[in-house]
């Protein structure tokens, strides 16, 4: 998994939205005629041909504007541009170039970053000589294409990619445990950091959003190190109201990249909110091993079947993510802390685990003809073989006469069943399907 970060910048009103929203194939952010819709800062993981990515969407950006909306949309801009690896920036070939499309080419040629200039609404071949004017900027040759209407999408989404591995290398590089602590402000993660090594390693203070940046300390735990990963916490996007927040999160983001398992953090003395569900499918989506641990335990009033019911309370709003192992603990009183390392090396290890071919189909081809699979078009689905084809994550692959017709029901019995089977507690397991060996 890639860490790569993607910027998208420009003036107001060129078509950013629409190319986030076309690249990441959902209409996630808003896209309107009126400029300036877009306040806060979108983000995303996207992939191109197995290339993984986060693609951040910022508002319009005007260089020199004193109007305090405009001044805060630049801001984070700067930021996005600080963070990212390198920038889309996009301009509108129909009405041409402007003065501000200028000022912010003085500016990324400053960056030293990678910048992919494109040239937006260029809907068909007759309309290319409107993106040629652009090679004036001093940024290269503009792609010119059509957000829109998808138009040579394909060719631009190569281009930004091409920097980009597919290789899985990465997380052998260092062999080490890294182990990211995240959650909402203020639930506790820089004191939970600062309990298992045993010193003031962060700042710690009641003021929710203290943490700015990750921490990385080095745990030496009987004899094994094992790197933690302090994070600043993952705020709501309709909280994120000042610039240094906004770089929070996209470090959060990194962060969570960056690890092999993430610990979670859950306030005791608050009700589950979306956000923590959110940053629970932050870490999923990104196929990251998963510990919750529900901190400020000690300022709980329990009796013999409070942990039952928290427990129960909490599994029911992770419905499908029930894999998930929870611990209660509290930073303060340092109740469970080392329990929270002991499980994060049980997940690391489960997302390391390979299942011999042999195994698995001698198991899972009984539990699918105990239970074969059905479709709404009254064709013959078989599931005739499968194999796990990688580890860091897991990914198991299984092959059909019509792959594509198997339902996500069937998907996830298939998921329970490897999970009844071998575990995998707190691993996102990937399936694919494929078109049966002839």
């Amino acid at each position: 998994m890639s860490s790569h970060i993607i910027a998208i910048i420009g003036r107001p009103n060129v078509g950013k939205s629409t190319l986030f929203n076309r690249i990441v194939g959902s209409q996630d952010a808003i896209v309107h005629d009126q400029p300036g819709v877009t306040r806060d800062r979108h983000y995303a993981l996207a992939d191109w041909s197995g290339k993984s990515f986060t693609l951040i969407d910022t508002g319009g950006f005007v260089p020199k504007s004193e109007d305090l909306f405009e001044k805060a949309i630049r801001e984070q801009a700067h930021i996005a541009l600080e963070e990212a690896d390198e920038v889309i920036f996009v301009v509108d070939a129909k009405e041409g170039i402007n003065h501000v499309d200028k000022e912010i080419a003085n500016i990324l040629r400053r960056s030293n970053k990678e910048v992919i200039l494109v040239a937006n609404k260029v809907d068909n071949a007759s309309a290319e000589y409107e993106a040629s004017q652009f090679h004036s900027l001093g940024l290269g040759e503009p792609i010119s294409l059509s957000a829109l209407g998808g138009r040579k999408i394909g060719d631009f989404l190569d281009a930004i990619t091409k920097n980009i591995s597919t290789s899985d290398d990465a997380e052998s590089e260092d062999s080490r445990l890294k182990l990211a602590i995240i959650g909402k402000p203020n639930v506790g993660k820089s004191s939970l950091v600062n309990a298992i090594i045993g010193e003031e390693r962060s700042i710690v203070t009641p003021i929710a959003g203290t943490t700015r940046d990750p921490i990385d300390t080095v745990l030496k735990h009987y004899g094994e190190e094992i790197l933690l990963i302090d994070t600043a916490g993952l705020i709501k996007k309709k909280r994120i109201r000042e610039s240094v927040e906004f770089y929070s999160t996209v470090r959060t983001l990194k962060s969570i990249e960056r690890c092999n398992v993430a610990v979670i953090l859950f306030d005791a003395n608050e009700k589950l909110e979306h956000q923590d569900l959110r940053i629970v499918q932050s870490v999923i989506e990104r196929n990251r091993g998963v510990v919750i641990a529900v901190n400020k335990w000690d300022l709980i009033e329990k009796d013999n079947s409070t942990t039952k019911k928290f427990e129960e309370t909490i599994r029911q709003e992770l419905r499908t993510y029930d894999y998930i192992p929870l611990v209660f603990i509290s930073a303060k009183t340092k109740q469970r802390i080392f329990k929270v390392i002991e499980l994060a090396k049980h997940v690391h290890a489960e997302r390391s685990k390979r299942i011999a071919t042999a195994e698995l189909n001698k198991v899972l081809l009984a539990d699918i003809l105990h239970y074969p699979p059905s479709t709404k078009t009254g064709k013959d689905v078989k599931l005739n073989y499968v194999t796990q084809v990688k580890t860091l994550p897991p990914i198991f692959t299984f092959f059909a006469n019509e792959p594509q017709l198997i339902a996500d029901a069937y998907k996830r019995y298939l998921e329970n069943k490897i999970r009844e089977h071998w575990g995998f507690t707190g691993v996102p397991l990937t399936l694919q399907f494929r078109k049966k060996r002839r």
